[in-house]
């Protein structure tokens, strides 16, 4: 198999997945005999307590974690089979990751961050790369950044740089841990509607939260306790962090 000439949809498929770790006091399941289905273009927040297996859950999706037991299927395509070296290639050209802190090169200005995963991966040629940057940026009205480094960006700025940065490959999945939890509630705002948007574009975007106001801003909210889904619900609409909050 060849996962540098796939490019898959975002659709997700986890059959009966298990993670264990081993720790002092012994194995413990995190992720506990998971069955999830999401459709391509779908929006889903991933909800729980802190230390409820939802980042390990958002893990597994994103093939930077493998499951213990069960399977992974990410646009048709089974992760088990995958090397390390085909997995990471595999995950650099059809998944983007959006951290909660968003985890940019300090040393490297905005511009140079948004263009790591096309150098990584050679998805676009390399003429092209600072111009398909500065677009992303653009799209995402922080441009005038583009030669400073993130120390010198606000908070939101920082997270607007990101998802540019996991959009430079132009991937069918989006992944987000907490991409809101270290912002205010007007900037989380614009961050939830850029992910939005990205969704209605036809990407799949999985986000983690242990906010409810944040989760009620999704197609689909699924909660997770103790390593088990306990509830999958599709909210009628999508409502406004404001009125979600009330």
């Amino acid at each position: 198999m060849n996962p540098n000439a796939l490019r898959p949809t975002g659709s997700i498929q986890l059959s009966n997945v298990s993670r264990a770790y081993d720790t002092a006091a012994g194995p413990f399941l995190a992720v506990d005999d998971v069955n999830l289905d999401i459709p391509a273009g779908q929006f889903v927040a991933i909800a729980g307590k802190s230390g409820s297996g939802k980042s390990t859950l958002l893990n597994l999706i994103a093939g930077i974690d493998r499951p213990t037991a069960g399977a992974a299927t990410i646009g048709g395509i089974d992760l088990a089979p995958l090397s390390e070296d085909q997995l990471a290639a595999w995950r650099g050209r059809n998944v983007g990751v959006v951290f909660q802190f968003h985890q940019l090169m300090p040393a490297l200005t905005i511009l140079e961050n948004v263009m790591l995963p096309m150098d990584f991966c050679g998805v676009h040629p390399s003429r092209e790369r600072a111009p398909i940057a500065l677009a992303l940026l653009e799209r995402f009205e922080v441009a005038d950044q583009a030669h400073k480094f993130p120390g010198e960006l606000s908070g939101g700025q920082r997270q607007r740089a990101a998802i540019a940065r996991a959009l430079a490959n132009d991937p069918p999945l989006i992944v987000a841990d907490e991409p809101t939890g270290n912002l205010d509630t007007r900037t989380a705002q614009v961050v939830i509607d850029l992910l939005r948007a990205q969704s209605a574009a036809g990407r799949t975007v999985v986000m983690v939260t242990h906010e409810r106001d944040i989760a009620a801003v999704a197609d689909r909210v699924v909660t997770i306790a103790d390593g088990h889904i306990v509830d999958d619900s599709l909210p009628a609409a999508p409502l406004p962090i404001e009125a979600a909050g009330a």
